[in-house]
């Protein structure tokens, strides 16, 4: 019977242990020693599993046989683990059986998705109460002021674009998450695209007294890829490094030489997007892909940047099979790299 019963366990694939009439724990599979400790076996459940709520499961099963779930928390040192327990009677083992399933990425997707409603929620409430607000004063001590109204028709114009700009973001993200497991197929000159990009923004280069410079080498880079998609990754990119460099300063767009890269394990392209701006804090680095994170709340949404921008990037460059590095330090600029693979080698 105990053969059978650690057969049993072991053929699980998640930590399991049993439980005896005697409220011993009579085995445990390598997973659930690993989780609990080491020589669980024949001890007291209570004094090895030590979380209230699991415990009164526990004993509610063994008195009345009636299936139970309920939570068991951990740490690795590293990181919480959340697991949903299994809490049921295995009759011919006379046992009370435990089965415990790791949750914690679904724990963390939902609240990511909590998250997100949330930080959409706040993004559209300040301009719609602005909105609603000057509405209220049109129609109101504003009626008959010409002046004002001008001047408050303009703020909710800006405001309303802000929205706009949300919505758009919000749908291109909904897009590229849909589409990142779906390889492109087209053939694409990346020094087209950037020469593209580099016209459209021309004009904001010069109304923010910034010099753009391209240095493209010698021979086009073609590469794989989706050429409307990698279009947005650098204009968001080169439109950042316009409005967050230094007035008067200077923006490079450089292609290097195609080479082996060891992230990519492959032929990869890296093409850069340099300012001579302010720089980020370090602190700020490893999160500015997060969906509305922004390293300078207030200069962001002065500028009208909806903190999606890079979210958008990060997608489409994954859905590249590429990387995204960014490198920089107060006082002294930024660079981004971009390194795609151009499926060659």
């Amino acid at each position: 019977m105990d053969q059978t019963l650690n057969d049993v366990l072991n053929a699980l694939p998640m930590p399991a242990l049993a439980i005896d009439g005697a409220e011993r724990i009579k085995a445990a599979n390598a997973a659930a020693r690993t989780l609990i400790g080491q020589g669980i076996e024949g001890r007291n459940f209570v004094t090895m599993l030590r979380q209230p709520q699991l415990i009164q499961s526990i004993e509610a099963v063994l008195r009345d046989s009636t299936p139970r779930m309920s939570e068991y928390l951990s740490n690795d040192g590293v990181q919480d683990t959340t697991f949903q327990v299994s809490v049921r009677v295995v009759p011919d083992l006379n046992v009370v059986l435990l089965c415990f399933l790791d949750i914690t990425q679904v724990q963390q997707a939902g609240q990511m998705r909590r998250d997100f409603v949330a930080n959409v929620s706040h993004e559209l409430r300040t301009p719609l109460t602005a909105l609603m607000g000057f509405i209220e004063t049109l129609r109101g001590a504003a009626r008959d002021d010409a002046a004002a109204r001008d001047r408050f028709l303009d703020i909710m114009e800006g405001e309303a674009g802000r929205m706009n700009r949300l919505v758009g973001d919000l749908l291109s993200l909904s897009r590229v998450e849909d589409e990142e497991r779906v390889r492109p197929r087209e053939k694409v000159l990346i020094d087209d695209i950037l020469l593209s990009v580099i016209r459209t923004l021309t004009p904001l280069a010069k109304e923010m007294e910034i010099t753009l410079k391209e240095d493209f080498g010698d021979a086009p880079a073609e590469l794989v890829g989706d050429g409307d998609q990698l279009m947005q990754v650098f204009t968001n990119l080169i439109e950042n490094a316009i409005k967050y460099g230094r007035k008067g300063g200077t923006v490079e767009i450089r292609i290097g030489k195609p080479e082996r890269d060891p992230a990519l394990r492959a032929m990869g392209v890296r093409i850069h997007v340099a300012d001579d701006g302010p720089g980020i804090g370090e602190k700020h680095l490893p999160r500015l892909t997060e969906r509305f994170y922004r390293a300078d709340n207030h200069r962001s949404r002065a500028l009208g940047g909806t903190g999606l921008g890079l979210a958008i990037v990060k997608h489409i460059i994954n859905r590249h099979r590429g990387r995204l590095r960014v490198e920089s330090e107060l006082g002294k600029g930024s660079v981004f790299t971009v390194v795609l693979p151009t499926g060659a080698g």
